[in-house]
């Protein structure tokens, strides 16, 4: 595409996630009348974040220019890149386009939510190119840790914008080829505009290792424990990982069972297109796996970062309706925490202990994002006239600058951009222009939204300092008091153990209610308040503890 040196061509980048946290990553590029939306995840909650299952980006930008967006662009199958898209598309309904088992696994999430027919979808080859309104899209082959990922080249009228998604450079795939470098630097010779890379090792010194050195690793460790059942806990997405464990269990005479939702969807998926090679029938079903030696089976599941909720974390406890652990298991973590995660892995090792079980840890995985080497080199290939880090908390994106810098890109084109920046970009300059709204919209069972902030700190008051109910019944029309005030606590004391405290309690609402009657109050919230004002005084003097405090009055005709 040639370029135009016209100084209206100006390119728009607005980050609707995934900038300053781990996760939600969803960007939005914007030339005139189009827009195209690169990514759709979701992220995991904070630990504040009681009840909630996960956070969705806010797309109010993208409904209030509908018109203009002309589709999703998905850059590969993990959840904080496509886990938002059956939410977002109840609001933006737009085409979607990636590559064959990413659309397999969104196709997962359209059918659970019953909206396979109302999607539109196109699988895109890699070296493929499709047009979008003012913008050409091209699709690059990467390696990361999961199948079919890929880097795009975002070819506008302003210049061309790369985008390598999440990445590494992997010479020895287990699956498939390696990262197409060449096309990177045939891009870069063309002119690029500005690289938008992924920063989450950019703290991390060196090369990434190929995923095959897991290979060997599980080979060590299927040698060492032929004795042994073998609890493999890892990323339900990474295919190649599994493939591995497959490969050494067919070498030492094994069979392999998936345990957990999203492990047996994934993987049944990846096994289905072709991209897990189970010719030798090594997978097999739980009721088969309890009809084999222990020592037979290899157990591949899901919780490897302790959610609770997750399997591994389910038998650790002596939950699991199908499989318990018992003394002499191994229990393979083929993964590293998540930050933030460390304390609730910590929790499944220590309940794997109590059992008897060995966990091992080491050289069982690696990452699937690029370290400085590798990020070095996409730079050197690419060669952009801007640095813009994506993916990654605020000292990621920093040490991607950092990066950047040292390869001598000028300091005021390393732009480290927050979460809704508009950053207004064409070979003359870069600038942020404005800020759009975004933040998290918490998704709680099937109430989206519905769950904000005061509802959020509700709950945590009620965890910190529980509840005590005051009910009292008032007639109709004369308001004299006809039974309690009674007080029900939760998650504030135990009442058998402090009768005499609660019988103080009652005592003070009494007051403050007769008190209420006595200056003839009828209006029910002031005397609400002043039963939360009086009792909340009491409890505090008492106990240093503020419990949530619902008054509750109920009316009675005689």
């Amino acid at each position: 595409m040639k370029k135009q040196n016209n100084s209206t061509e100006k390119l728009k980048i607005i980050p609707l996630g995934g900038l300053d946290q781990i996760g939600m990553n969803m960007t939005a590029f914007e030339y005139q009348d189009s827009i195209v939306v690169v990514d759709c995840g979701l992220a995991f909650p904070e630990e504040d974040m009681l009840g909630i299952d996960f956070v969705i980006p806010d797309v109010t930008y993208l409904e209030e220019n509908y018109s203009k967006v002309k589709g999703f662009v998905i850059t590969h199958g993990h959840e904080d890149h496509i886990g938002a898209i059956p939410y977002v598309l109840q609001k933006v309904n737009i085409p979607i386009y990636t590559t064959k088992l990413t659309m397999a696994l969104i196709e997962k999430k359209l059918e659970e939510h019953e909206m396979m027919k109302t999607v539109k979808r196109k699988v895109v080859r890699f070296g493929q190119s499709i047009n979008l309104g003012d913008f050409r899209i091209e699709f690059i082959k990467t390696n990361h840790s999961i199948q079919d990922a890929a880097a795009l080249a975002i070819y506008s009228p302003a210049g061309i914008v790369v985008h390598t998604g999440d990445f590494k450079v992997d010479y020895t795939p287990v699956y498939g080829d390696a990262i197409d470098l060449q096309r990177f630097a045939e891009i870069g010779k063309k002119g690029v505009l500005a690289l938008l890379c992924d920063s989450t090792n950019a703290e991390r010194a060196g090369y990434t290792m190929s995923e095959r050195t897991v290979g060997a690793a599980f080979d060590r460790i299927f040698l060492e424990h032929q004795n042994s059942r073998l609890i493999i806990a890892t990323f339900a997405s990474n295919v190649d990982r599994v493939q591995q464990i497959i490969n050494s269990a067919r070498r030492y005479g094994r069979k392999v069972c998936l345990e957990g939702r999203s492990m047996v969807n994934v993987i049944g998926t990846a096994v289905e297109l072709g991209y897990i090679d189970d010719s030798g029938k090594t997978l097999i079903t739980l009721e088969e796996m309890a009809n084999m030696p222990p020592e037979k089976c290899v157990l591949v599941t899901t919780g490897s970062q302790g959610e609770s909720m997750a399997a591994l974390s389910r038998m650790a406890a002596n939950i699991h309706r199908k499989v318990k652990i018992i003394p002499g298991d191994v229990i393979v973590f083929s993964s590293h925490p998540i930050p933030g995660n460390e304390k609730a892995v910590s929790n499944v090792i220590n309940e794997l202990a109590e059992i008897g079980a060995q966990v091992v840890f080491q050289d069982a995985h690696v990452s699937g994002h690029a370290c400085q080497e590798d990020i070095k080199l996409i730079y050197s290939l690419v060669k952009p006239k801007y640095a813009i880090p994506v993916h990654g908390e605020r000292r990621h994106l920093q040490a991607q600058g950092q990066i950047a810098a040292s390869l001598g890109i000028p300091h005021e084109n390393i732009l480290l951009l927050h979460t809704g920046d508009v950053l207004e970009i064409s070979e003359e300059k870069a600038r942020i222009i404005g800020k759009v709204q975004t933040g998290g919209i918490l998704v709680d069972g099937l109430g989206v939204g519905d769950v904000g902030n005061i509802v959020i700190r509700d709950r945590q008051h009620l965890a910190q300092d529980g509840i005590i109910v005051v009910v009292l019944t008032l007639e109709q029309h004369s308001n004299h008091l006809l039974s309690g005030p009674d007080l029900i606590s939760r998650g504030f004391v135990f009442v058998r153990e402090s009768e005499d405290l609660m019988d103080e309690a009652g005592r003070v609402v009494e007051d403050a209610v007769f008190l209420c009657l006595d200056r003839n109050v009828t209006d029910w919230g002031k005397i609400k308040s002043e039963i939360k004002d009086a009792l909340s005084d009491f409890v505090w003097k008492r106990t240093q503890r503020r419990p949530m405090i619902l008054p509750i009055i109920m009316e009675a005709a005689l």
